[in-house]
């Protein structure tokens, strides 16, 4: 068959293929990649555009499928497809990350939008389908008339209720993502950024230096304050504020002033220390993580 040249690039391939390329930088490049046009772009490209991209290659032709039809395994498609793609990575080097997930999407996209355009342009231009909205909306207003079957009219309305549904409640999971477990990490380093040589051994007079690690994963910003405490003694006193997700590592010295073996060396964690009670006083907060070193002094 004679291939005969569409005069111009099909409006919805072209529409496709736009999203298509303007979603890699709203995914990729900060602090673009920070802005609700992320996710605007992002959802199309996972839940319509292979899906609409596969249906327009394997049905060129106008009669071939109507609009619900179209759209309804357009989206059904693409949440099959994308996540078959997702395994495939799995079995390769890149593994299911985020680059390599959304190229191998871009890729598949644009390829079958070209293959769409290819073969749209070996049929009669009479014949091919085009995007035409006041079409589509005949064609939704086709499946309401009396000459459908009761059946075939629940059966539509059931459909656009599923499509809605589906993509309200994606939205919705996207923008509110659930909270996980809240809690602090609270750890003890020694001067070398190490979980070991901790300076337990020391001599009357001589300093001991530590790193004291908070990471804030409460889902809030917190204020901490730390307390040492050298045999039930406050020897020192911290406070820091953190962001959610935030991680501070904060050097901190101590002078070992008494001779003896086993001091327990105690460092305590309080968040949101101070409060105020009902009669306008502040009441400390219990001890909310805490950590101890075992010091010999000579």
């Amino acid at each position: 068959m004679k291939l005969n040249t569409l005069k111009h690039f099909p409006s919805d391939l072209a529409l496709v293929i736009l999203l298509t390329l303007l979603c890699a930088p709203f995914v990729l490049i900060p602090p673009l990649n920070d802005t609700p046009i992320r996710i605007i772009l992002g959802l199309p490209l996972v839940l319509f555009l292979p899906g609409y991209s596969l249906i327009a290659t394997l049905f060129p032709r106008k009669d071939d499928l109507d609009g619900i039809e179209r759209i309804a395994l357009s989206f059904g498609l693409s949440i099959a497809i994308t996540p078959l793609l997702g395994l495939a990575l799995n079995y390769t080097p890149f593994g299911i990350q985020l680059s390599p997930v959304l190229i191998v999407l871009s890729v598949f996209t644009i390829s079958l939008a070209l293959g769409a355009y290819v073969r749209r342009s070996m049929i009669p231009e009479g014949d091919r389908f085009v995007v035409d909205f006041g079409v589509l909306f005949e064609g939704v207003k086709e499946s309401f008339k009396t000459t459908n079957t009761k059946i075939d009219k629940i059966l539509t309305v059931v459909l656009i209720i599923s499509i809605i549904l589906a993509i309200s409640m994606t939205v919705y999971v996207i923008v509110t993502p659930k909270e996980g477990e809240k809690f602090t990490e609270f750890y003890v380093l020694s001067p070398g950024g190490k979980a070991e040589d901790y300076p337990t051994n020391l001599k009357v007079g001589e300093e001991g230096e530590v790193i004291i690690g908070i990471v804030n994963h409460e889902y809030a910003n917190v204020t901490y304050q730390l307390e040492v405490r050298l045999n039930g003694e406050v020897i020192d006193k911290k406070s820091f504020w953190l962001m959610h997700n935030e991680t501070c590592e904060s050097p901190l010295t101590f002078k070992a002033l008494k001779e003896g073996e086993d001091q327990k060396l105690e460092f305590l964690l309080y968040k949101n220390p101070f409060r105020k009670s009902v009669y306008g006083k502040e009441d400390k907060e219990e001890v909310y993580r805490s950590l101890h070193l075992w010091v010999d002094v000579t």
